[in-house]
């Protein structure tokens, strides 16, 4: 990871915009471009999908926003006209998919699996599909206020959405990292009367614990994670679980040693390994099936890579479980956001939700510093 001196982006299709960044986020997803999938991108590729900023620049065919709008670019690019947009699918979106890969939509700043189109993390970035996926947001509040919808607020959104928590239930989120604690927060204000959060971290579970969710430290339990949390559902589990942790799951050395392997292959052979072989961490994915109650759900927002990764059938369909899961579709939840964004009661804290603002010339460090949660490193936001 380095910093560099690049030409700016210009406008190539009529669709297109330019953004001058004023914030841009640092993703947990990031971090598997910095550890794991390696082999898919190419030196010089610019990373990054949480940006925002103001509108330097429209071509001929972007009537929806205009040069000094502010505005915040979802992290996925989609049309807004093809069939799958029309299902409220954009992450699916058939104008965008890459189809050499056989993946969804293309993503800003993320590897040749999806459509490798630079990033936000830089001072410009050129946005495709511009006649719809910015979505402006007013003047005044500062940009942490809106930031999230690029990602962390869609994602949670949708979480809790495919969580399908019914009246009265209980929902477990794995994972209290950005994504799981939104989550949390988003249950919460939608009325869900009990969240419990699982992790590891002594500073994510405390500021769980800040807004009333029972958060329960793993390592805590002694190795009877699905013992307690049964004891304390009357002895069924919760109705649904968030998988909001995806490969990233600690405790599995043999997925992250194959990770590592992976990494020192050129790149032609370590491509087909990392997209076929069953190298995924699924430690957190298998406690969520153990842990979810009979009939219940399962939400999956954390990102799990591997084409045959072995999954426990049996118990799967003998408890009946309903699966959930995929990259979320942003523009699907933006009606829902906004007026949460807007209000200057800011009730998700959105304002208060990041742990570091650093200038982008720091962005080497504030990887590794993400990456071993030094610092409380909880959430950073880059300002170019």
């Amino acid at each position: 990871m380095r910093v560099d001196t690049v030409p700016d982006p210009t406008i190539h299709e009529p669709t297109d915009a330019i953004v001058r960044v004023t914030s841009t986020g640092l993703c947990g997803s990031d971090l598997h471009l910095y550890e794991v999938l390696g082999a898919f991108i190419d030196e010089g590729d610019i990373l990054g999908h949480e940006p925002m900023g103001v509108v330097e620049a429209v071509g001929p065919e972007v009537a929806n926003i205009a040069v000094g709008d502010r505005v915040v670019i979802p992290f996925n690019v989609s049309c807004g006209h093809c069939v799958m947009c029309g299902e409220g699918l954009q992450s699916q979106c058939e104008t965008t998919q890459v189809r050499e890969y056989g993946t969804g939509a293309s993503l800003l700043g993320y590897t040749k699996l999806y459509g490798q189109i630079p990033g936000g993390q830089a001072e410009l970035l050129r946005v495709p599909q511009a006649h719809y996926g910015p979505i402006k947001v007013p003047e005044g509040p500062p940009d942490d206020r809106f930031l999230y919808l690029s990602d962390v607020l869609p994602t949670a959104w949708q979480a809790v959405a495919y969580a399908g928590v019914p009246p009265g239930g209980t929902l477990l989120v794995l994972g209290l990292g950005p994504i799981g604690e939104m989550s949390c927060r988003i249950a919460q204000h939608q009325g869900v009367e009990r969240v419990i959060g699982v992790d590891l971290v002594p500073e994510r579970l405390e500021r769980a614990r800040a807004h009333g969710v029972e958060a329960l430290d793993v390592e805590a339990l002694g190795g009877d994670l699905a013992g307690h949390v049964r004891e304390i559902t009357d002895g069924r589990g919760p109705h649904s679980v968030i998988d909001a942790v995806g490969m990233e799951a600690h405790g599995a050395p043999i997925g992250k040693l194959a990770h590592r392997l992976s990494a020192l292959l050129p790149d032609a052979i370590a491509q087909p390994v990392i997209q076929k072989a069953a190298i995924d961490r699924l430690s957190a994915l298998h406690t969520a099936i153990d842990l979810v109650r009979r009939g219940g759900t399962v939400s999956i927002s954390g990102v799990y890579g591997g084409a045959i990764s072995p999954m426990p059938l049996i118990q799967m369909f003998d408890k009946q479980l309903t699966f959930r899961m995929g990259q979320a579709n942003v523009r699907r939840w933006v009606d829902d956001l906004l007026p949460l964004v807007t209000d200057d009661a800011d009730p998700l804290g959105t304002e208060s939700f990041a742990t570091h603002h650093v200038p982008l010339d720091e962005a080497p460090r504030a990887y590794e510093m993400f990456q071993k949660k030094e610092d409380g490193a909880f959430k950073v936001v880059f300002r170019p």
